[in-house]
């Protein structure tokens, strides 16, 4: 493959954009410049350091090195579901929710595709594995985040009508249904839109990293549908999993809302 090699000043050139909008960002006071200065500095480390971890990784080729960045990867993606709510759950159930929803969905998509689509050898390949896992968590993450984000404040917004319907004898789930309903559909409609302009508006990610790197362009496009395919599925899952799961915490044993279990804004009474 006839890879096009960047150098520092490539990137510094690259990097200008972020410092201009920054500064655009200062003059018109809109208040975000800190904010993408901080995430433009921590994507750099971040990437470079995963970028050693992963040469690493592959001219090791174990399991155990495999599964423990595995694990790294969904406790960090559970943390920041976790710190995206507006109103999180309190306790253990703020981080658990999201982590347990993404390693259901996640880690049985991206097998389902090691094993028996992909079929490396080994199965857990770093070159394949970690990627696609990178790819389908990330996208999981935030249909998660949008998804328990909506729950959680339309159960706030809708507390009357939800007390209503359980006074007038509905169980929790018909009392939330509409809530949890409308939480799911938000949580998926990122991959949606992303699978309805794929090839139109847009040439997605990974499939441009491809061409680039000289891969021929059907080659790419097979190996982007098998992954927006397989992020729809993880996202979808991950998404239901989680708004399930967080519907029935909000409801105590004799079926009585509970929003005290939510960790409530600084700026709300």
């Amino acid at each position: 493959m006839n890879v096009i090699a960047l150098s520092p000043f490539d990137l510094t050139i690259a990097a200008l954009l972020i410092l201009a909008l920054a500064g655009l960002s200062l003059r018109m006071q809109i208040g975000v410049e800190r904010q993408l200065l901080i995430s433009a500095v921590r994507s750099t480390v971040q990437l470079f350091l995963i970028g050693l971890v992963l040469k690493v990784l592959f001219e090791s080729t174990q399991a155990i090195w495999v599964a423990l960045l595995a694990t790294v990867m969904l406790v960090v993606a559970g943390r920041e579901v976790m710190v995206r709510q507006k109103r999180r759950f309190v306790g253990g159930w703020g981080f658990g929710v999201g982590t347990l929803s993404m390693f259901v969905s996640s880690f049985t998509v991206t097998l389902l595709a090691l094993l028996l689509v992909i079929g490396t050898d080994p199965w857990y390949a770093p070159q394949y594995a970690i990627p696609l896992l990178g790819m389908v968590l990330g996208n999981t993450m935030n249909g998660i985040s949008l998804g328990l984000d909506r729950l959680t404040q339309d159960a706030a917004q809708r507390r009357p009508i939800i007390e209503a319907r359980l006074a007038l004898g509905q169980d929790w789930q018909r009392a939330i249904s509409d809530s949890r309903r409308e939480a799911m559909r938000v949580g998926m409609i990122p991959i949606i839109n992303a699978m309805s302009a794929a090839g139109i508006v847009s040439l997605p990610g990974m499939m441009t990293g491809q061409i680039l790197a000289g891969t021929p362009p059907v080659e790419a496009v097979k190996y982007q549908i098998l992954v927006m395919f397989l992020i729809a599925g993880g996202t979808g899952f991950g998404t239901m999993v989680a708004v399930s799961l967080a519907a029935r915490r909000l409801f105590d044993e004799r079926q009585r809302l509970r929003l005290d279990r939510l960790r409530l804004p600084a700026n709300c009474s």
